[in-house]
């Protein structure tokens, strides 16, 4: 059954919060908690507005839309968009070898982040990859010396600095000069001429990437600006630039949970850039497809006063969610199911179990706050959530749970406590039984 039409992915029923057609308290009784919840239609949805947007406002340019994989790298969610024609953008050996588990082909995978690996630069080159967004010249050359010894052509494209300030959060942004990421405009060029007289390489496009969560057109604007003007300098010197990776960073606003991505907003301000340049476009979106269709239930474990502070205790922690601990994020929370006379509100910390101070979900949230055993939602979790899971303290993993509908499919499954040192060993000299 296909999830009710006009309604938001998550929605209250008769005061209990369901992920599509499936009550979330029924849920946690099938799997546990804490659990991540994925809405299949809240995927489809927001891929599909990307899009719409822009094919509408670039309808001269092919354009590949990768998808980010560092924001949520589940083979489902990964395989869910490649059916709907997504590329993968990937920062890893191993986030090329989800992508293609995950049936991701080749030619629509991009390869970004500083410090490839001669073994990631080869699987990448043996795979075929549609191109290499190159960082430095030390890689540049490190990439040309392995496509020489597999005798192979590496397509790349170079890394755009522009030293834009993306007003995000300053962990978050890749722009500016100080940031470890791309190459200032005099540096590009310099290595454009070395690219285009390599054997070994074929430049075929610029890119950039200014950051995340960035939520005003200025910082695109001036990033897009600053890119064409590299693209049509370089092409005027007799290297044709056919693809322009503009790279993601469109955010959210986790305070306001109905507000869509301005996509149109986006790709009209592209479009005004791009006019008359014969290019491929490509994207990297990674939050502004997967945040909205993820949610974290946790179960409260008992409330609890010190001296001035009341705390929420739950079994949900850092471990699940890091982003109010490592981004100082802000999520809306909500009890699962709506009381019929509710307790008033109050300030609450919500921590989890891990032995850390630094373990919070939230600080000073006012809120209803559900009773010991009662369920808690916390929204807007599907990028960045799980991906940032760790076992810090010897703890499981959380499942994660894609629904469709009427239906649910356990997409990853919680650690199993053997498995937390399947991958460990103890040396010989400690097997033998210890004497005092």
């Amino acid at each position: 059954m296909a999830a009710r039409k006009n309604l938001p992915p998550f929605h209250w029923r008769r005061g209990v919060l369901h992920a599509e057609e499936i009550a979330l308290p029924d849920l946690a009784e099938r799997v546990g908690t804490p659990f991540y919840c994925y809405a299949a239609g809240a995927l489809q949805t927001a891929w599909h507005a990307m899009a719409e947007a822009l094919e509408r406002a670039l309808p001269a340019h092919p354009k590949l839309i990768c998808y980010s994989l560092k924001a949520n790298s589940n083979l489902a969610l990964i395989r869910l968009f490649g059916r709907e024609g997504a590329g993968a953008d990937i920062v890893s050996g191993g986030e090329l070898a989800r992508a293609l588990k995950a049936k991701i082909p080749p030619r629509r995978i991009v390869f970004s982040g500083v410090g490839k690996t001669v073994e990631e630069m080869d699987a990448a080159l043996a795979a075929g990859i549609h191109m290499f967004n190159v960082e430095s010249p030390a890689e540049l050359e490190r990439l040309r010396g392995r496509a020489k010894a597999l005798a192979r052509r590496a397509p790349i494209a170079l890394r755009l600095n522009p030293d834009i300030d993306a007003r995000t959060h300053e962990k978050i942004t890749t722009g500016r000069a100080e940031n470890k990421f791309g190459m200032d405009g005099r540096t590009l060029h310099e290595l454009a001429r070395r690219a285009h007289a390599a054997a070994e390489l074929d430049l075929v496009g610029l890119d950039l990437h200014i950051g995340s969560q960035i939520m005003t057109r200025a910082p695109f604007d001036a990033a897009f600006g600053e890119l064409v003007q590299h693209a049509r300098a370089l092409t005027s010197e007799g290297m044709p630039i056919a693809r322009l990776d503009v790279g993601g960073g469109l955010g959210i606003a986790y305070d306001k949970p109905t507000r869509a991505p301005d996509w149109r907003g986006y790709a009209a301000l592209l479009a005004r850039h791009v006019k008359g340049l014969p290019c491929q476009l490509i994207f990297e979106p990674g939050r502004a497809l997967v945040a909205r269709a993820g949610l974290l239930v946790g179960r409260v474990l008992e409330q609890k006063r010190n001296g001035r502070k009341q705390f929420l205790i739950v079994d949900a922690s850092m471990n699940e969610l890091m982003r109010p601990t490592l981004y100082d994020a802000d999520h809306h929370m909500e009890a699962v199911v709506r009381r019929r006379a509710p307790a008033p509100p109050r300030r609450w910390d919500i921590v989890g179990p891990i032995c850390e101070s630094g373990d919070f979900l939230a600080r000073g949230r006012r809120l209803s706050a559900p009773a010991a055993g009662e369920l808690l939602a916390i929204f807007d979790v599907g990028a960045y959530g799980a991906a940032l899971g760790s076992h810090y303290n010897s703890r499981p993993l959380a499942p994660e749970v894609l629904v469709q509908g009427d239906k649910f499919f356990l997409v990853r499954h919680r650690t199993a406590l053997h498995k937390l040192w399947h991958n460990e060993s103890v040396p010989p000299f400690l097997r033998a039984r210890a004497t005092r």
